[in-house]
C-alpha cells in the first residue's frame, strides 16, 4: 500500500514528541510536515535527537500554514491546546484535510458546558456535531468515516473503558461514582511551572483541582451515554512523581450482591473483541509499569460484599493510550487502515 502523507500542527509538546516517535516507524502514515513557529527552519532530529536516522527525523519544521498543509497532507493532527485548536481545525476541514484534534475543543457535544469548564466561549459550535469521539472500542465505525476527531482526554480514557462494561450491563448504580486517579507528571504538559520542576514532583504525591478539572464533563458525557441517563462522578486527579502512566480506581455501588468472577466475565466477554483492553485474572491488579508505552488499558476488578461495592482500577499510559497512541489509531481508521497499524507496541521494560 501507497504511503499516506499527514501533518502534525505543534510538535514540541509531549504529545507531538509521541506522535514524531509513533509516525517515524508507521508502515503508512508518513509525516512530511510538522509546525511550530518557535522552532521553525530545524528538522525534526534538531529538537528530537531520537529521531537521528529516521527519516522523521529530516522533516524540516515549519511555521503553521493550512495552504501548505493541504497540499502536501491527507490527514493533520493538532496537537495545540485547547481554544487555538478550533481554528486550526475549521481552516483544515475547509480546506479539504481530515482532523485527528488531540485538544478539549471538540470533545463535548454541548458548547455552553464548554464554556462553563473551559472558559472560553466556542468559536466553531457549528463543527461540534460533526465531530466524532475518538475511542476505538465504542466508536470505530463512526471514526472510519470521520472528517474530524475528537481525541478523548487521557483521564477519561482510563475511567470510561474501566466503567463501560458495567454500565453496558446494568451491574453499578449510577449514583455515587467515584474516580480517584493518578497521573505521571508528563500529563501536564511540556510547558515550564514551578509546580512542576523536579524538586517539586520527586518524592511526593499530591491532589490537585478536586472537584472542578476539566475532564469531569468529558467523563460524564461518555458514560451518561453507555447508561443511558445523565450521571454525576465525583472525579479526583493526582500527581505521581513518575513521567508517565495513569492509574484510575473507581469505586461504585453493584445493583446485587454477586462474586468478582461473574463481574470478570462480564468484562472478558464485553471486550473480548477489543485486544488492546487487558482484563487481568481475578487476584490481580494492574501497574502503570505494564502499559508504558503502549496502548493497552489494563483493567483489574475486586468487589468488597461488606459494603457492595466494585472496585475498578484501570492503567493505560497517558502520552500513547491516553493521547498520540490514540490518536494514530483514529487515523488509521480515518485513512481505512487496520486499527492497529504502526501500534502493536509492548511496554518499556524496566
Amino acid at each position: 500500500m501507497q504511503t499516506i502523507p499527514v501533518g502534525l500542527v505543534g510538535v514540541t509538546g509531549y504529545t507531538g514528541m509521541e506522535l514524531a516517535r509513533i509516525l517515524a516507524v508507521h508502515p503508512i502514515l508518513k509525516l512530511t510536515r510538522a509546525t511550530s513557529r518557535a522552532e521553525a527552519g530545524k528538522p525534526l532530529k534538531a529538537i528530537y535527537p531520537f529521531l537521528e536516522g529516521f527519516p522523521a527525523g529530516d522533516v524540516g519544521i515549519s511555521a503553521p500554514d493550512a495552504a501548505d498543509l493541504a497540499g502536501s497532507c491527507k490527514l493533520v493532527f493538532l496537537a495545540v491546546p485547547h481554544g487555538a485548536a478550533m481554528d486550526y481545525a475549521a481552516e483544515l476541514l475547509a480546506a479539504g484535510l481530515k482532523v485527528v484534534d488531540l485538544s478539549a475543543d471538540f470533545r463535548l457535544l454541548d458548547a455552553g458546558i464548554y464554556a462553563d469548564w473551559y472558559g472560553l466561549t466556542h468559536r466553531h459550535p457549528q463543527l461540534l456535531p460533526e465531530a466524532v469521539y475518538g475511542l476505538p472500542e465504542l466508536y470505530a465505525e463512526r471514526i472510519k468515516t470521520a472528517k474530524l476527531t475528537a481525541n478523548p482526554g487521557c483521564y477519561p480514557t482510563s475511567v470510561i473503558l474501566g466503567l463501560a462494561p458495567a454500565l453496558k450491563n446494568g451491574l453499578i448504580n449510577i449514583i455515587d461514582i467515584i474516580a480517584d486517579s493518578k497521573s505521571g507528571a508528563s500529563g501536564a504538559g511540556r510547558k515550564a511551572a514551578t509546580g512542576m520542576l523536579f524538586c517539586e514532583v520527586h518524592d511526593s504525591f499530591r491532589a490537585y483541582n478536586l472537584g472542578k478539572h476539566r475532564h469531569t464533563p468529558e467523563i460524564e458525557q461518555e458514560l451518561g451515554k453507555l447508561a443511558g441517563a445523565d450521571i454525576t462522578v465525583s472525579f479526583n486527579p493526582h500527581l505521581l512523581p513518575i513521567d508517565r502512566g495513569i492509574l484510575s480506581t473507581i469505586y461504585a455501588k453493584l445493583t446485587r450482591p454477586m462474586p468478582v468472577e461473574e463481574v470478570r466475565a462480564v468484562y472478558a466477554a464485553h471486550y473480548a473483541d477489543k485486544p488492546w483492553v487487558r482484563v487481568l485474572p481475578v487476584g490481580k491488579l494492574p501497574e502503570t509499569r505494564f502499559v508504558r508505552g503502549t496502548m493497552f488499558c489494563d483493567i483489574g476488578l475486586v468487589v468488597d460484599p461488606r459494603t457492595n461495592r466494585l472496585i475498578v482500577v484501570s492503567a493505560i499510559d497517558n502520552l500513547c493510550r491516553g493521547a498520540s497512541g490514540q490518536a494514530v489509531a483514529c487515523a488509521n481508521l480515518m485513512s481505512g487502515l487496520p486499527v492497529d497499524a504502526g501500534l502493536n507496541l509492548a511496554p518499556m521494560m524496566p
